[in-house]
């Protein structure tokens, strides 16, 4: 249970550009493709075949989280304490009544 829980199950904002993009060059590569060799044996379903094929390498290529979409993660800050955000709200509460 330790493995799995090892596992990283994220990509960073940069490695989710280069996935979509990659998926969208795999899969209009294969529906061109699909699209010219169905026309040149005249079989609609080869086209289909093609395209599904695409989907499939896209999918194994891009859903993943593979090494090469985490290689920028971001540093997060710190979360405030609820005692800052407590007082900051109070504080701009006051002073929208004094605007009043």
């Amino acid at each position: 249970m330790d493995f799995i829980n090892k596992i990283p199950t994220h990509m960073d904002f940069e490695g989710q550009a280069r996935a979509e993009k990659l998926s969208r060059v795999i899969i209009t590569l294969f529906g061109f493709v699909g699209l010219v060799w169905g026309y040149i044996i005249q079989q609609f379903s080869q086209t289909v075949y093609i395209l599904g094929a695409g989907f499939v390498l896209a999918a194994l290529l891009t859903i993943p989280p593979w090494p090469l979409y985490r290689k920028k993660p971001l540093n997060w800050q710190k979360a405030k304490g609820e005692t800052e955000s407590v007082s900051t709200s109070s504080d701009s509460t006051k002073k929208n009544k004094k605007k009043n």
